[in-house]
């Protein structure tokens, strides 16, 4: 599945981009093979703290937001904004 995911994502990267690819501490996430996969596509791997939820507390919120958007059904893009100033 992870080699999957990287494999469409980097389809879309051009060759200036250098992206950073964050996840917990997962047993696939450190695995050899995966560090080896980001290496190849030149993604730098970012992995947060045992223990600490605040390393990656933004982009929790974020993703939060974008489920937030894609499970719900919305009348127009106002109606959406709105909702998601309030969580």
């Amino acid at each position: 599945m992870i080699e999957s995911m990287l494999s469409k994502a980097t389809r879309r990267l051009s060759d200036s981009d250098h992206p950073i690819l964050h996840s917990d501490q997962g047993f696939q996430y450190q695995h050899h093979l995966y560090h080896r996969l980001l290496a190849e596509s030149g993604i730098t791997p970012s992995m947060s703290r045992k223990g600490n939820c605040l390393d990656n507390g933004a982009m929790e919120g974020f993703f939060g937001q974008l489920e937030m958007i894609y499970t719900k059904k919305f009348l127009d893009a106002e109606s959406c904004e709105k909702k998601s100033m309030l969580t």
